[in-house]
């Protein structure tokens, strides 16, 4: 399984990204995916995530009401749109995906959010 993220980069406070985490491989039977986030000197952090064929989603209570995470099964891609972006949004985001008892990672993707 390979995971690649895009869609990040640099931001105003109050603008909106939407990143894309692409999976290839042997994905049948995932059962959740997830995006993290890793600020500089804090730890990696659950930001939301979407269970198997996206019925239920969850999300960390700093980002409710601002980030949507969904999931487009038939081209195996998940999405996280953020929106109301806060400097302290500012971390590399990484997505998840848990096939059985394994669990893969992207290589990340940068977001910046200037104030």
């Amino acid at each position: 399984v390979q995971l690649v993220e895009s869609g990040g980069g640099l931001v105003q406070a109050g603008g909106s990204l939407r990143l894309s985490c692409a999976a290839s491989g042997s994905t049948f039977g995932t059962n959740a995916m997830a995006w993290y986030r890793q600020a500089p000197g804090k730890q990696r952090e659950l930001v939301a995530a979407i269970i198997k064929g996206g019925g239920s989603t969850n999300y960390a209570d700093s980002v409710k009401g601002r980030f949507t995470i969904s999931r487009d099964n038939a081209k195996n891609t998940m999405y996280l749109t953020m929106d109301s972006l806060k400097p302290e949004d500012t971390a590399v985001y990484y997505c998840l995906l848990v096939l059985g008892s394994e669990g893969y990672w992207g290589q990340g993707t940068q977001v910046t959010v200037s104030s």
